[in-house]
Parts: structure tokens; C-alpha cells; sequence
């Protein structure tokens, strides 16, 4: 999943940033209100993270020109304004959920959780692919009943070919999938991801085809 983080406090948005990327995600941060809604423009993320407090223009303006966009992206709101007539105020914005500073990290994580499984694959939890089965907010993945042992980067590839099955998916997109403006991905990363993840993918009836010219798709293997 790529989560933008919209916070102006560099301690609380590396923070944030360590703990999503080592759940597996791919992370982007932006320090104003301004940068924010020019990644949200621009870029397609799965979730973010929108302090209120933010300059140029603060989260709550950010919030409105998403929703005005008609853009359905879920939004985690942190801030460390309280009070009732708050939380209302930006839930009534389009807000999905309301974290106040300060906060525990886990308990961000489990949010970010649970919105992305109210979100995620438009609402399906989880994804099949002939024996192989996907648990995309948990990051987890089983052959039958097996647990499929894999890295993060390795189900973030497994993710993204998985939610376009039967599909081409291109060498870029995959890079955009598993990157952060932060942590770039060499064609020779990539490369070692794919291997590893078709080494893994041996025994699940299931395998990563490569579409020459064109980029990889993820099928079913058809007995002989």
C-alpha cells in the first residue's frame, strides 16, 4: 500500500514513516499543505495521514479539496486539537477517522488498518488467486492452509500484480508501487524481487509470467 503522510513535525513524520515501511508500506512525506494536495493531485495512494495543523494551507483545507474532488481516498486525521465539537467538525469534512497527539504508535498502526480493510480492493479484505490467497491489510499470505513466508518488499510486488490479475503490469508501475519519494528501486532491485518472489511462488499453482516488451502478469497455472 502507498500511504502519504501530511505532518510539518519532522520527529512525529519519521516516526510514522518507520513504523508504516516496516508494516511493508511505501511511504511518502509531505511537510506542507500545499505539497500535500499537489501529491494527492498526482499521485495514487491507498490512505493518508493529514495533520490539521499544517502551513500554507492547513489540513482541514486539504481535506475539503479532496473530497470536492470526489476522491473516496481514506483520510486518517492526527492533530492535537480535543474536544467533541472538533471531531465533529472534521468528521462532518469527510474525515474517516480522528487520531489525537499524542499518540502510540501501534495504536496508528491498527487505524491505518483497519481503514485500509474498509478500503482495500474496493472493500475485499482479501484476494485469490487459484490456491494462492492474499491478506492485504494483514500483509499476509498462504498456499491452501501454508503461511507463505515473504518480505515486505516481496508481498508489496505480490500486491500489486495481485489486485491486476490476469493483467499487464509494467516494470514502472511496479516501481511506483513498492517506492517512496525517499527509497528508490533500481530495475536491478526489481529484477532480484521478482526472482526471489517466483522462487517462492514454485509449488502454489500460481505464477509471475513476464509479457515481453510490456511488463508481468500474475496468472493461475493451468495443470497438465
Amino acid at each position: 500500500m502507498r500511504i502519504l503522510i501530511a505532518e510539518d513535525d519532522p520527529s512525529i513524520a519519521s516516526g510514522v514513516s518507520a513504523t508504516l515501511r516496516q508494516s511493508g508500506h511505501a511511504v511518502d512525506h509531505a511537510a506542507t499543505g500545499l505539497l500535500a494536495d499537489t501529491a494527492l493531485r498526482n499521485t495514487p495512494y491507498d490512505l493518508v495521514i493529514l495533520d490539521l495543523g499544517l502551513p500554507g494551507a492547513d489540513g482541514s483545507e486539504v481535506l475539503q479539496r479532496v473530497r470536492k474532488r470526489g476522491d473516496r481516498l481514506p483520510v486518517l486525521v492526527i492533530t492535537a486539537r480535543e474536544g467533541l465539537r472538533e471531531r465533529v467538525r472534521v468528521l462532518d469534512l469527510g474525515a474517516d477517522d480522528y487520531l489525537v497527539k499524542p499518540f502510540a504508535l501501534a495504536e496508528l498502526e491498527a487505524r491505518v488498518r483497519a481503514l485500509l480493510r474498509r478500503y482495500t480492493a474496493q472493500g475485499a479484505l482479501e484476494l485469490t488467486l487459484g490456491r494462492l490467497r492474499l491478506d492485504l491489510p494483514g500483509h499476509r499470505a498462504w498456499v491452501d492452509d501454508m503461511p507463505l513466508e515473504l518480505t515486505a518488499r516481496e508481498f508489496g510486488l505480490l500486491e500489486a500484480l495481485a489486485t491486476r490479475p490476469e493483467r499487464v503490469t509494467s516494470r514502472a508501475q511496479l516501481i511506483e508501487a513498492l517506492c517512496s519519494w525517499d527509497d528508490e528501486l533500481t530495475d536491478n532491485g526489481l529484477d532480484i524481487a521478482i526472482h526471489r518472489l517466483r522462487r517462492k511462488l514454485a509449488d502454489s499453482g500460481t505464477q509471475v509470467r513476464t509479457i515481453r516488451g510490456l511488463g508481468y502478469l500474475l496468472e493461475e497455472v493451468t495443470p497438465e
